[in-house]
């Protein structure tokens, strides 16, 4: 809940005598490929298709009624502030923790014999408060009665269906330190749940720092750019008044300290790391019952991703890179 960022799927290997976890290119991310290239598979339109009908036939006003019915009237609250006080203390009590237990299990839609097992789960850790058993449900949950409180209170409109799905954005907010959005219902809501160490940036002002970005580097020599935006921009210009640097500035304080680090290498030293890659990631999984490792404290780590030698007028890997 302090910006980790979950990864499953890594598979434990060997190889030369060393250790690793190989996270390979997920489904996901082979779906978010193909929709970059406008590739979309029919199962997906189906998909998207009911989304946007579900969306569409969506009342928020039933969500009103349900605060109601659960006893948590939120018109007293004339801000959005109160609402998130009102929210946390329902979800976060500690004197009848069965009660945001039950909640979450509402909310979540989690019925039938998973119920059952979460719940003997829980009691048989003597029923601490869900705080402490589930922070992530927890944050989830205060989510989504915030919002039910404040479109009891008329904080939030009722009549926008997509507000909705708009609010569940949320989520991700433990596993960020910038959150960036155009919606002003982000910009009214997000804050409330952030962190200190957290930062919430309108997205037309990071567009337009991007773009004073790729003015400055525009003016730098072609031979230059052919190697590739991280060869010149993997921080941002030290020197000048810019958007994206005062933000690195916040959440990375030391950057302009830090000395530049040569990695120039020659063909052969690249090709031994090549090859050492590409070992890795091609051994077989190591059998758990024949794991003699910690998989948390590897030798080497290796995740793989597609790259487009090219996004826009620039190249993101240099432009005589063999395939």
């Amino acid at each position: 809940m302090t910006g980790q960022i979950p990864m499953a799927g890594g598979r434990p290997v060997k190889s030369g005598g060393k250790t690793g976890v190989v996270f390979e290119h997920s489904p996901e991310a082979e779906a978010f490929s193909r929709w970059q290239k406008r590739e979309f598979l029919e199962i997906e339109r189906r998909y998207a298709q009911a989304w946007r009908q579900a969306l569409s036939n969506l009342d928020l006003g039933e969500f009103k009624r349900a605060v109601r019915a659960l006893g948590l009237e939120g018109k007293s609250c004339k801000t959005l502030e109160e609402a998130k006080a009102l929210a946390v203390s329902i979800v976060c009590s500690r004197h009848k923790p069965l009660k945001p237990t039950k909640l979450a299990l509402m909310f979540l839609n989690v019925s039938g014999e998973r119920r059952r097992q979460i719940l003997h789960r829980w009691s048989s850790t003597n029923c601490p408060p869900l705080s402490d058993y589930a922070p992530y449900v927890v944050h989830v949950l205060t989510v989504q009665i915030f919002l039910e409180i404040a479109l009891a209170a008329s904080l939030i409109s009722s009549e926008r269906p997509s507000n909705r799905v708009d609010i569940a954005y949320l989520f991700y907010l433990p596993f960020c330190d910038i959150f960036v959005s155009a919606d002003r219902l982000h910009r009214r809501c997000a804050p409330l749940f952030l962190r200190k160490d957290q930062q919430f940036i309108w997205g037309d002002d990071l567009k337009k720092g991007l773009c004073q970005l790729n003015e400055h580097y525009s003016h730098l020599p072609e031979s230059t750019k052919r190697n590739g935006v991280m060869s010149f921009a993997c921080n941002p210009p030290k020197d000048g008044d810019f958007f994206v640097a005062h933000i690195w500035d916040r959440h990375m304080p030391n950057w302009r300290q830090m000395q530049d680090v040569d990695l120039s290498m020659n063909s052969c030293e690249q090709s031994k790391i090549v090859e050492e890659i590409r070992n890795m990631a091609d051994a077989p999984s190591v059998n758990p019952r024949e794991m003699d490792f910690d998989p948390t404290d590897t030798d080497s780590l290796v995740i793989q991703r597609r790259v487009r030698r090219m996004k826009g007028s620039w190249y993101q890997i240099p432009k005589n890179l063999k395939e």
